[in-house]
């Protein structure tokens, strides 16, 4: 039976500013002087200015409710109240219907039912609603029955756009995204659906939150479950996804959607490997066909990328003495500008000696400066002051990693670029000290341990599983393959069966 109450409307005009707390993130800063006005026309008005960026996490569906209601609504004469337990089942009928949802019966539930100029209290039979609803009407619902949809008010709505974009992780169906995603439908909000919670992440998210977000990034987008991180991570992320190129394959996150493999080598120089056994278009073709003997066995697309040894280890001190050639950036300037116009990722390996690997990257800042172009650190050819190559296998420690890599990921930053990955060359857990230490926190980059050992499958396999103990979050794993050294080579069927799948296959 449904229970009903008479309702005292008050036809005032106010701004309200909801202030809770949902993360650590106040939604004070989300819904920003929400105007709602009692006596328009409209049953369902939405929120006339654009919420602030604001990052979720991992958020109740009761913080997640209110702050999505706050963003998209400026008032409504109809609101459900749900519970924990039934605000799912709420969720699949009400945003087709218009009216928001929010869950729980927490003092900020009732702040936004005043707020919404409410009138009317939809929830569940059973459902004690009383501390929020106060003297208005009370319609009980039951949200799994089949007629459930015909049962609900008709309401009136105000068809302005809502000027919010919804950032949804589709992997991580939690109540709160549930819910989140009935009261964007409800308001008219933009969806955006984005693998791992990132808008980066394909060209599809990226043209859809800039659309969204228009030229400011610091407004207008809201993202809900664990993967989308804090407001700093979500606003850095978007600032990256309205002005970066994206890479070959689209979006610009690496190795989200997509994997890369790649020919191993030095322009001109066969005995360094397969990338220089042919001219720069041979090249580029051999490796196209390649990647494309990967696609059936991927369950991403697979894009072809050359490794190119941009400093190569020396049995000679040279002039610096640092037992390292450098090869002229503009020498490899041709095979950079050509491997992006035919869609081909770039990765320049170092091989520094005696010289620290930052002093080298920094020497191809502008080819770096390439949106389709990253770094390799080759550790094996890293030797201290008093080494030389093939006496001993060469090591680097987690510090000098960092530094690195925080150059890189500030040049990322600065020059306004998709994400770069970085690859650490290794085969022995000796060739990196304290990899623990690794900062791995830099969004602007994609970390990736490269297992460069050879010989037959079982010394392969062993030296893979090796490599991942203790490896650090937010690192991902990466296999070469050597045409001459294995015995025998692995097939790209092979190569992909590997647990975990390698992220960026190379050959030598």
């Amino acid at each position: 039976m449904m229970s009903r109450r008479t309702v005292h409307r008050r036809p005032v005009c106010r701004r309200a500013v909801l202030r809770a707390s949902l993360a650590a993130v106040p939604v004070a800063a989300l819904a920003s002087a929400l105007v709602a006005c009692e006596d328009r026309d409209a049953d369902l008005v939405m929120a006339e200015e654009a919420p602030v960026t604001t990052g979720l996490g991992a958020a109740s569906p009761t913080d997640v409710s209110i702050a999505v209601v706050a963003a998209v609504f400026s008032s409504a004469r109809t609101v459900a109240v749900a519970s924990e337990e039934t605000a799912e089942a709420f969720a699949t009928i009400l945003g087709d219907a218009r009216i928001p949802l929010l869950v729980g019966t927490t003092p900020q539930v009732a702040e936004q039912l005043e707020r919404l100029g409410a009138r009317t209290v939809v929830t569940a039979p059973g459902t004690d609603v009383a501390s929020v609803a106060g003297d208005r009407e009370v319609l009980e619902v039951d949200p799994a029955a089949a007629d459930a949809a015909k049962t609900l008010p008709a309401v009136t709505a105000d068809d302005r756009p809502a000027p919010l974009a919804l950032v949804l992780d589709p992997g991580v169906p939690t109540p709160a995204c549930t819910v989140a995603r009935a009261n964007a439908t409800a308001g008219g909000a933009r969806i955006v659906d984005c693998a791992g919670g990132d808008p980066r992440s394909t060209s599809d998210t990226v043209a859809a939150v800039r659309e969204a977000a228009g030229e400011d990034p610091a407004r207008g987008v809201l993202a809900v479950g664990e993967p989308c991180g804090s407001t700093e991570t979500l606003t850095a992320r978007l600032a990256m996804a309205l002005t970066a190129a994206e890479l070959p394959g689209g979006g610009q996150t690496a190795f989200t959607s997509r994997r890369m493999v790649a020919t191993y080598g030095s322009p001109g120089i066969p005995s360094l490997g397969v990338l220089g056994e042919q001219d720069l278009e041979a090249t580029i073709r051999r490796t196209q066909e390649l990647a494309a003997e990967y696609e059936p066995f991927s369950d991403l697309p697979v894009i072809p990328a050359l490794e190119i040894i941009a400093t190569v280890a020396s049995s000679q001190p040279g002039p610096d003495n640092d037992y390292s050639t450098t090869i002229d950036p503009a020498t490899l300037r041709p095979w950079v500008d050509a491997a992006g116009a035919a869609g081909v990722y770039v990765v320049l390996d170092l091989q520094p000696g005696r010289t620290d690997f930052l002093t080298q990257a920094k020497v191809f800042e502008e080819l770096l400066a390439e949106p389709h172009v990253g770094l390799a650190l080759d550790s094996e050819w890293r030797l201290a002051p008093d080494e030389v190559h093939l006496e001993q296998i060469g090591t680097v420690t987690g510090a000098e990693i960092n530094e690195t890599a925080s150059w890189l990921a500030d040049l990322t930053r600065d020059r306004e670029l998709p994400q770069k990955v970085l690859i650490l060359h290794q085969f022995s857990r000796s060739m990196i000290s304290d990899r623990q230490s690794i900062d791995t926190s830099r969004h602007e980059l994609a970390i990736t341990v490269h297992a460069d050992g050879h010989g037959t499958p079982d010394l392969k396999l062993g030296t893979w599983q090796n490599l991942q103990k203790d490896l650090p979050p937010g690192i991902v794993m990466s296999w070469k393959n050597f045409y001459d050294e294995d015995t025998p080579t692995f097939t790209p069927e092979e190569t992909y069966a590997i647990e975990p799948r390698p992220w960026f296959v190379s050959y030598q």
